[in-house]
């Protein structure tokens, strides 16, 4: 009898699982697919942590699928041949999967399955996924579109009869090479860990939701920790959405339950929001393939002219640039995967415009130390920062300042960088300006235990900023922004703001 295919990509779960509740209602026996796919290993944006993550939550998918009566084939091999591998033996029927936005390498190796597929007959059946809108040509429909798929029902996972083809080998990870860098962070993995997660988040943590995000201490506290879980699907979006208003709904009926209601509904306002925006910068990828290979305004890219630089690449990456607060955010990134939004805005701040590095050098870099690295969010995020797209305002943050108003004390800076435990929080921002006697007394002697700022950071930063409007300012750079905005803008309007005296230094300092 023939197999219909249900490969799973980036959706591991067996809830709120269309294709999976589709591919259930066929008359064919059912093979349940999971491939790590080698090339993957050589990408410039991929990390073995991403693969090891995966796995993690495959593993937790192979037990919910044995629980309603499935067998996960987990392969280590290129797409094209496990298919081609499984229809010799099987014959394939159909392959039921969900429409997945990635990078430009997963969107190449879609067109080439696809191609398969219509050479060998198989029908490939793709079902939308999260809040991204398949073959819009701009964004004047996203959001409507966007919010009605949040509010459809959400589907429970079916029977599966006993139809599902076994499979008689285990899985061996080590087999592949894999060697991921060890995390000082571990998350539970799969779906039920994703839920617990969730239900966590909104029962306790989110009422500090709105103001701890900002800060990398407090946000790892009141963030909603589900960054990982749905970059890998562990949990859909829509579940998190439906959840969340449900949450909303109960705090306005029965206010009591909590205290500070109002506290607690404009954080959980705040957090619906930003699951808006997670959809909205994936959209961007999925309206053009190659924003992780090419800027969105060309123009202004090659204006900028950011030419590599190894030295300043090597220090910013091992958090060794000098500026206290920056080294230890990139030093927290190496060690447990994570950082808030805000710091990763810093980080790609700094290295864009102080450091003055190319976007993607510095993009790919990031990528690999993000365990919830989402191509969507983080190619757009990167142009954005960097001042690629020419339709944002360009972000400098200053370093020092991102310091004194998350950190005040130092104690953040003090346990991410050791070399500086004992410096007094009168210098802990700014260390470089002790006097020698100090340095002595505790032990951090400038450029020996703790480098000097590899820059100035404050002429730096305008030198970079007004680079950038200068980059921008030409009129085939602006032509260009008109059609990166016409394609990708929001269409929700902005807030006013009083116009700046001096353009050649307008920046906004975070």
């Amino acid at each position: 009898m023939p197999v219909d295919v249900i490969w799973f990509k980036k959706d591991l779960r067996v809830r709120d699982h269309q294709p999976l509740i589709e591919a259930a209602k066929s008359c064919n026996n059912l093979l349940f697919l999971f491939l790590v796919e080698p090339e993957r290993l050589e990408l410039e944006d991929t990390d073995h942590i991403h693969i090891e993550w995966e796995l993690d939550n495959a593993e937790e998918l192979a037990k919910s699928l044995a629980a309603i009566g499935g067998h996960l084939h987990i392969k280590f091999e290129n797409a094209i041949r496990a298919l081609q591998s499984f229809h010799e033996e099987f014959e394939i029927g159909r392959i039921f999967s969900h429409q997945e936005t990635g990078n430009s390498w997963s969107y190449q190796r879609d067109l080439q399955v696809k191609e398969w597929c219509n050479l060998n007959k198989v029908e490939w059946l793709e079902f939308p996924t999260n809040g991204v809108i398949r073959g819009l040509t701009d964004r004047d429909l996203w959001k409507k579109k966007r919010d009605s798929r949040m509010r459809i029902e959400l589907l429970e996972p079916p029977n599966l009869e006993s139809r599902s083809v076994p499979n008689p080998d285990i899985f061996d990870r080590t087999s592949i090479g894999l060697n991921p860098r060890k995390l000082s962070f571990n998350r539970e993995p799969g779906e039920s860990a994703a839920a617990t997660r969730l239900a966590d988040f909104l029962g306790h943590e989110a009422k500090n939701f709105q103001w701890g995000i900002s800060s990398p201490v407090n946000a790892v506290k009141f963030g909603s920790g589900l960054s990982p879980y749905l970059t890998v699907g562990a949990i859909s979006m829509r579940r998190v959405v439906q959840t969340t208003n449900d949450r909303i709904h109960e705090i306005r009926t029965k206010p009591d339950i909590v205290s500070d209601a109002k506290m607690w509904l404009k954080s959980l306002a705040s957090f619906r929001k930003r699951l808006a925006w997670r959809c909205h910068f994936i959209q961007k990828l999925e309206m053009e393939s190659d924003l992780d290979l090419v800027a969105q305004n060309k123009i202004i890219d090659s204006n900028l002219n950011r030419v590599m630089d190894e030295e300043r690449f090597i220090r910013w990456k091992t958090g060794t640039t000098g500026w206290p607060f920056l080294d230890a955010c990139m030093r927290q990134l190496a060690s447990t995967g994570w950082i808030n939004f805000r710091m990763r805005a810093m980080i790609m701040s700094a290295a864009s415009y102080n450091l003055w590095l190319p976007w993607r050098d510095a993009g790919c870099h990031l990528a690999k130390q993000f365990i919830d690295y989402e191509p969507g969010i983080h190619w757009s995020q990167v142009g954005m920062q960097s001042g690629t797209t020419g339709i944002n305002t360009i972000r400098a943050y200053s370093m020092t300042k991102q310091g004194k108003d998350q950190d005040p004390e130092g104690d953040y800076i003090r346990k991410w960088i050791p070399e500086l435990s004992m410096v007094p929080t009168k210098y802990i921002h700014e260390p470089w300006k002790m006097p020698i006697e100090v340095q002595e007394n505790v032990s951090c002697l400038i450029d020996t235990q703790y480098p000097s700022p590899i820059v100035d950071e404050v002429t730096s930063r305008k030198e970079g900023v007004n680079r950038s409007y200068a980059a921008r300012s030409t009129k085939e750079s602006r032509t260009q922004s008109k059609l990166v905005l016409q394609k990708h803008g929001s269409r929700t309007r902005p807030r006013k703001r009083k116009a700046k005296k001096d353009k050649s230094v307008q920046q906004k300092l975070f």
